[in-house]
Parts: C-alpha cells; sequence; structure tokens
C-alpha cells in the first residue's frame, strides 16, 4: 500500500510516498458481453465499475492503494500516481484509453471529512472501447503466480478459453470468449429506511434558512444535501447495484470505487488525446412518466428564469476554474435538456485544449513519454468543487452548506474516476450515489442534493431531492 500523510493535513509541496515495482500487461481478448455481468462477487471496498452504455472499465482487487487526506488530497494523490507509474513496468498492445495501468478513485467533497481519497489499482481489469475488448493484470515485483490469487480474483471465471497464469503470474488469455459463468449475484431483499442527519422536515426548514440567507445577500447559491439510510435484510452486492444502475441509467456512468456506488450523469472532466470535456448540470425538474406532460416540462425548464440563473452560475463557476489550464475554451451560448427517466437537467458541455506549456506550479506536466499538461486528475482537482454541487461564491456557499446540512458528506459529490499512466482519464461527480458502510455490509447511506436560489421553494427542492434518490432506491429492489 502506498500512503501520504493520513491526517487532514496536506502534505509538504512536491512530497510523494515510496513506489513499489509493479508488473503491468494488457492483451487484447474476444468479447465477453456485459462487463458488469464478469465481476466475481468481491468485497464491496474491491469492486471497481467506470461504464456507460456497455463501455468502459471494471477490476477487482488490490495491487496498489493510495491514500490521501486534506485540502490537497486530490493533488497529492496525482503525485503519487506519477511516481507509482514511473515504478511500473508496462506491457500493453491495446493502447486504447484505459488500458495499462489503471487507478479507480474516488475523494471527499469536504478538505475537512475523514473520508479523504484514495487512488486503487486492481489485481485485474476488464475494459470494453470501439468494439475491442482487453483483459490488464497487475502483480508485485517477486510475486509468485500463486500470489497473483487470479482464481481467488475470479480471473477464471471470465470463461475465456484457456485463461490460465503464464512464468510471470500474468493471465495468457486464448482467442475465443465462451459463456461467462460467474458467481450468482444476491439481491438485497426487504429494505428498511431510515431519516439520515436530518428529517425531511427538518431538511426543509434548514433549504428555508438558506432561502433566507440567500435573499439577504449572504451567498446566491447552496447545494443543499441531504441522506437516507438504507438497511438490507443481506449484505449488499455492489454487482446487483451496479447492473439495476446500469439497466436504468444507460447514459450515466455507472460507477464502483471504495465502497461508493452510483450512476452519476455528470462529467466533471475528462481529458484524453490533449482535449478535455466537462459536462455541467444544474437546473432540474421532476419527471411525470407522461410523454405529452414531460415535454411540456422540459420547455418550461429550458424558460424557467430560476433554473436558467443556476445553471449559468454553474458554468461560469466551471470555466474560470478550467481557464487557467486550457489554451482555448468552448461554451455553449445555451444549455440543453438532459433527459434521464427520472428527472430533465439543463446542461451543458463545454470543451476545452489542455495547454502543456502554461508551467503553473501546481501543473503535474508529465506523466509519461507522450503525456503533457496537468492530468485528469490534476484539472479535477482544479475544478473541484463547481458551483453544481457547492454554490457559489464557493467559499461562502461551502461555509453556509457546512452549517445547515449537518452532516458529513464523505465522498457524495467528490470526483470519482479513473486515470491511466499518461494521465488520460474520466472524473466524474459523485452524485445518484451511496455509500456501503464498512463496519456493515447491510446498511448503505444514500445522498441526493438541490441547488438552492433566491426563487427556491422547500417543498420543490424536497420533491427534487425525493426524485434523485430514485435510482438508488430502484438499484436496492
Amino acid at each position: 500500500m502506498i500512503t501520504t500523510d493520513p491526517r487532514p493535513v496536506p502534505p509538504e509541496p512536491g512530497a510523494v510516498p515510496a513506489a513499489r515495482e509493479l508488473f503491468v500487461r494488457t492483451v487484447e481478448i474476444d468479447d465477453v458481453g456485459d462487463l458488469l455481468a464478469a465481476l466475481p462477487r468481491a468485497d464491496p471496498a474491491l469492486t471497481f465499475s467506470w461504464v456507460r452504455r456497455g463501455e468502459g472499465v471494471v477490476g477487482w482487487g488490490e495491487a496498489l492503494r493510495i491514500e490521501t487526506a486534506g485540502a490537497d488530497r486530490i493533488a497529492a494523490a496525482d503525485r503519487a500516481w506519477v511516481a507509482a507509474v514511473s515504478a511500473m513496468t508496462v506491457e500493453d498492445g491495446v493502447r486504447l484509453p484505459g488500458t495499462g495501468p489503471v487507478a479507480f478513485g474516488s475523494f471527499a467533497f469536504s478538505a475537512g471529512s475523514p473520508a479523504g481519497g484514495v487512488l486503487v489499482v486492481p489485481e485485474v481489469v476488464l475494459g470494453r472501447r470501439e468494439g475491442r475488448t482487453w483483459l490488464t493484470t497487475v502483480r508485485a515485483e517477486g510475486a509468485a503466480a500463486d500470489e497473483l490469487g487470479v482464481d481467488e480474483l475470479g480471473v477464471d471465471e471470465l470463461g475465456v478459453d484457456e485463461l490460465g497464469v503464464d512464468d510471470v503470474g500474468h493471465a495468457r488469455v486464448g482467442a475465443t470468449a465462451r459463456t461467462l459463468s460467474p458467481t450468482p449475484v444476491t439481491s438485497p431483499g426487504e429494505v428498511r429506511y431510515a431519516d439520515g442527519a436530518l428529517s425531511a422536515r427538518e431538511w426543509s426548514a434548514a433549504v428555508a434558512g438558506v432561502i433566507a440567507r440567500i435573499r439577504a445577500g449572504e451567498v446566491t447559491k447552496v447545494v443543499m444535501a441531504r441522506d437516507v439510510v438504507a438497511t438490507a435484510q443481506r449484505p449488499l452486492d455492489v454487482r446487483h447495484l451496479l447492473s439495476r444502475l446500469a439497466a436504468g441509467y444507460p447514459g450515466c456512468w455507472t460507477f464502483s470505487v471504495d465502497r461508493l456506488v452510483g450512476a452519476t450523469p455528470e462529467l466533471l472532466v475528462r481529458r484524453e488525446k490533449g482535449l478535455a470535456a466537462c459536462r455541467v448540470l444544474a437546473g432540474t425538474i421532476r419527471r411525470t412518466g407522461d410523454d405529452a406532460d414531460d415535454l411540456r416540462r422540459a420547455a418550461e425548464l429550458a424558460r424557467s428564469s430560476k433554473d436558467l440563473e443556476e445553471h449559468e452560475l454553474a458554468v461560469a463557476s466551471l470555466v474560470r476554474a478550467l481557464r487557467p489550464y486550457c489554451a482555448s475554451i468552448n461554451v455553449p451560448e445555451a444549455p440543453f435538456v438532459l433527459h434521464l427517466p427520472n428527472v430533465m437537467h439543463l446542461a451543458s458541455d463545454v470543451t476545452g485544449v489542455v495547454d502543456g506549456a502554461l508551467g503553473h506550479p501546481s501543473t503535474y506536466r508529465t506523466h509519461t513519454p507522450g503525456g503533457s499538461g496537468p492530468s485528469s486528475l490534476a484539472l479535477a482537482a482544479a475544478l473541484h468543487p463547481t458551483a453544481a454541487v457547492g454554490g457559489t461564491p464557493t467559499p461562502a456557499a461551502l461555509a453556509v452548506l457546512a452549517e445547515s446540512e449537518r452532516m458529513d458528506r464523505g465522498r457524495y459529490a467528490g470526483p470519482v474516476g479513473w486515470i491511466g499512466a499518461d494521465g488520460d482519464g474520466e472524473w466524474g461527480i459523485g452524485l445518484r450515489s451511496g455509500e456501503i458502510a464498512a463496519d456493515d455490509p447491510h446498511r448503505i447511506r444514500l445522498f441526493a442534493g438541490c441547488g438552492v436560489v433566491a426563487a427556491s421553494d422547500p417543498a420543490a427542492e424536497l420533491a427534487e431531492s425525493e426524485a434523485k434518490l430514485q435510482p438508488m432506491r430502484e438499484a436496492l429492489v
């Protein structure tokens, strides 16, 4: 394990932990079908996913773990990742985004949260993109073949002909895929719900208090989150949650990292081949299920002064944070309405050309000989928290929400995603999510948040929060 200072204090600038050498091999294999269906049953902390519309990466096991804390938690993880990659020996014959060394990560929303941040390199990663499928295996220097633990980790369950372990402990894969035979997925059984930090009535009252502070000019926008605790009859099987989320919300990024599970519609940042892409969501209306009524409501959302103001603040916040890292940025003139099964959002896709020549002190310029400019994780560090999940102006909004929510968000609404050896990667915002308790696999804490502005109404915000809890409630069925 690589661990930075575990206390909520930023490490010294440039300080990184010692890295152990890892051997990484990626090979192309035939299509294995549903990536999520290939996952073996494993500890929720060791089951990883980043999948959208059937493409992405999944993984299991733990070859390397990087833990960080404090205000520098994301940037410190980025520095540690650079050091870790430099100590790896890599064989990658596929060379697509998500091949070679991949670390899955999630980070606390707040600098003071004990949840901190984590990057994990799984022992096994399975990926698909552009019609190609690959398998990556990772082992430590000097590890014997049986120490890789591929049978226990479920590599044999990939159902690929001639799958075995060669003399250096890596998976050897034949050319023909056959039917998968993973461990049966377990449903949660009966699920009971209880209030989290605040009851619905208490949370609505807190929202009313925030609205009063906004109207008094103390702050412009505050994103108020609430939590609900669910307790299942049986230990939670992450694969059940992921498959339900992916089936119900295929346009979202279905993720699992270190017990945080969800399906986020919001892309904080993707960096690929020198281009940065972000999706901003702010302004929401609940769907009714009636097509004609939903079209009418979508038109209302697109004209709503309250929602347009909220969205404009979120876009402006992101662009201000992204601009120092880009040579050019493209911002849409107006948002579009993103239709999801449960809600509709005002959405804007912002893109930029990453500038590797800017030389900012906080920019980690090179991960590999082919990588330049700030990494995807460095960009995530610069962008978090956006106005879409915190508010604006940021310092004042964060102070108000800390007082009003009366809870630690943990890793809810923090960056979640993956990074590759060259710094490319995808980071979403950990929305529509829940965190499985470390001390009780039956219990999961669900979260939802709403943007509050001067024109907000507490009852409407409560209804919106219930709509945003719907994906995780459905996943627990």
